[in-house]
């Protein structure tokens, strides 16, 4: 199990650290070195109770300072599956997924415990609005975890906040809760891909931050990526062109070259967030 550990390790990031004994746990550790986005489902149903286990396993995660800012919409009916599917068309999981979710940032409850005790909420600044994002993550990524144990595959869907607006009326979202992503859910149809990150003498960093030889790092990067993950397309070749060597850094770069979910900020301020 040590060297399929390593192995795995050494596929994600070119490199792996020299561990000499298998530890505790390895076979999970490598399971979760392994996980990969799935966005292919068979067609199979996912039990209701299994999903609301896997729920309530993601809502055992860490909280910041136990105010639990993390609620989960199961999205079932299908109609209403349909209207969300509507707001994000290029995202056919809210609809064509065996199950969605969708994760949500919480502040309101912390609030109405201030408002029911006539106590004034004196802590309205952007860490609220922080906190709340962080917690409704951190289940996010403990609900990822908990579904690849049981052998389901899921396909996180950001593009919710694009719209946020509309998917936070059509939820029926209060002041001060907020979508924070969507989640295609069900028994997969392959294997996946094993996408590789970036190295870990880039995002590691020992006592302090360190980006020296960033940018040669960053290119040895875009060719292990290009050797193994090529992307299938290039974006924007209307306004870039064709690049020969199209790599993970040319293709962020030209993704974020378009402007993007700029009026987040505005929706979170008339959520009710002050973001000083």
């Amino acid at each position: 199990m040590l060297e399929r550990l390593k192995a795995i390790l050494q596929s994600r990031f070119g490199s792996a650290p020299e561990l000499r004994a298998a530890p505790e746990g390895a076979e999970t550790l490598a399971a979760m070195a392994d996980r990969r986005v799935i966005r292919r489902y068979a067609d199979r149903p996912v039990d209701p109770a299994l999903l609301e286990t896997l729920c309530a396993v993601a809502l055992s995660a860490p909280s910041k300072s136990d105010l639990q800012q993390a609620d989960i919409i199961i999205i079932s009916d299908p109609a209403q599956r349909e209207r969300l599917h509507a707001l994000i068309p290029d995202n056919p999981w809210a609809r064509e997924a065996p199950a969605f979710l969708v994760f949500c940032a919480n502040n309101r409850r912390h609030r109405l415990m201030f408002e029911w005790r006539e106590r004034p909420f004196v802590n309205d600044h952007l860490d609220a609005f922080f906190n709340a994002s962080l917690d409704a993550g951190i289940v996010l990524a403990t609900f990822l975890a908990a579904a690849d144990r049981v052998g389901l595959g899921a396909c996180p869907v950001s593009a919710i906040r694009n719209r946020a607006a509309e998917v936070s009326d059509l939820l029926g979202l209060p002041d001060h809760v907020f979508p924070v992503a969507g989640l295609g859910i069900g028994w997969p149809a392959f294997g996946g891909v094993l996408s590789p990150r970036l190295g870990l003498d880039v995002t590691l960093h020992r006592d302090r931050y360190d980006e020296a030889g960033l940018r040669e790092k960053l290119a040895d990067y875009d060719r292990r990526r290009r050797a193994v993950q090529p992307y299938a397309a290039q974006r924007h070749t209307e306004r870039f062109g064709e690049a020969e060597e199209y790599g993970w850094s040319e293709d962020k770069t030209r993704q974020y070259s378009v402007p993007e979910r700029a009026g987040f900020g505005a929706f979170v301020r008339g959520k009710g967030f002050r973001l000083e």
